[in-house]
């Protein structure tokens, strides 16, 4: 079952990533961060394609260095994903990435220097139809920032995220992104909020140093959900402490549950009681683990009992309901056969794969036919 989300967004310019749209009404788009060494290119490489396999649509690589802009540099020339550098203090390196090919550049021109510095790398991002990605952090906010209000908090983060507007406006720059992140979910929605009434560039959104895989992802969907159900947000990064794999999942878990996105399996599984009449937890984890590669849009159901099964099997693609002796398989909400424990995950997979084989093809068509 597929439905309409009623999330009105906010209303933003757009600018583009690569091939990807960002803002306006575009898709919201997941991104990541690799945490390898930059320098090290063949493992940089090996998990920019996982990300890619992953789904990912824009990717994030640091690089500090101009040793690492060189690594940069044979990076982007090996990938077709959309790259944005991340650069702060010198602003040779992003001048350097920019002459690479980059697709977006995310800097802080608070400390990339004097204003002919940040004007060079502004300039040279025009002439290239670059955007940039103005990141605040709660974490790195300006001595002057914390002379004055102490200690970090939402107006800190909106102050400066508005001083560093002020020098991209009047360079005559509007082509950017901004992010206001901290790893305190009421201070990041609160400049969130705030900076969302006074500009209409899009927002990066995120909860900066989240945590760990599950408690980081639970701070996240809070965080982000939060504000993705205002409107608010046009492209988001999950920040774990694990595989930057993870992150991406997570990502595209959370805009599905809000009906933002739809991208991969749905599964909707019962958490399993004494009512059940196979492995519920074994099936899905199995069957989770098995599907992860499909892209392809598609609601699964899997419950264990005759309660609720039905009533789930009824609005997904493919659904499995528990019974005894047997149980029954729907297919597109009507009941097609049964089905024995025996081999359960085997043929739910072919069922699944098969479905989503005929919807491309449906798709192939409907694209041959104009």
């Amino acid at each position: 079952m597929n439905f309409v989300p009623l999330i009105p967004r906010r209303k933003t310019r757009q600018i583009m990533v690569g091939n990807v749209a960002v803002g306006g009404d575009a898709p919201i788009s997941v991104q990541s961060m690799t945490n390898t060494e930059t320098c090290d290119v063949e493992a940089t490489l090996a998990q920019i394609n996982r990300l890619v396999k992953a789904g990912v649509d824009i990717v994030r690589v640091s690089v500090p260095s101009m040793d690492a802009a060189e690594a940069f540099k044979a990076i982007r020339a090996r990938v077709n994903v959309p790259l944005l550098a991340d650069i702060h203090f010198d602003h040779l390196i992003a001048l350097k990435v920019l002459d690479y090919g980059v697709d977006c550049l995310r800097i802080n021109p608070g400390n990339i220097g004097s204003e002919e510095r940040i004007r060079a790398v502004v300039d040279s991002a025009k002439d290239k139809n670059i955007p940039l990605r103005i990141g605040v952090n709660a974490g790195s906010l300006g001595k002057n920032l914390l002379r004055k209000y102490k200690e970090p908090n939402a107006e800190a983060m909106v102050e400066s995220a508005l001083t560093q507007i002020e020098i991209l406006d009047k360079l005559n720059f509007q082509d950017f992104k901004i992010s206001l992140k901290s790893s305190e979910i009421f201070m990041t929605l609160k400049a969130y909020r705030s900076l969302a009434s006074q500009i209409d560039q899009p927002f990066h959104l995120g909860i900066t140093e989240a945590g760990g895989l599950r408690s980081g992802t639970v701070k996240s969907a809070i965080g982000i959900g939060s504000l993705l159900m205002e409107g608010i947000g046009d492209t988001i990064r999950i920040s774990l402490a694990a595989d930057p794999v993870e992150e991406v999942k997570v990502g595209f878990d959370i805009l599905k549950s809000l009906g933002l996105r739809y991208k991969g399996v749905n599964l909707v599984a019962c958490p399993s009681c004494s009512r059940q009449n196979f492995d519920v937890i074994a099936v899905v984890n199995e069957l989770e683990s098995r599907l992860e590669d499909i892209t392809t849009p598609i609601n699964v159901a899997v419950i264990g009992c005759i309660v609720n099964g039905p009533g789930e099997a009824k609005v997904a693609e493919i659904g499995l309901t528990g019974a005894s002796p047997n149980n029954l398989v729907y297919k597109e909400g009507v009941p097609d056969h049964k089905i024995s424990n025996e081999n359960l995950v085997d043929e739910l997979e072919a069922m699944v794969r098969q479905r989503v084989a005929d919807k491309q093809e449906i798709e192939k068509n409907l694209i041959a036919s104009g």
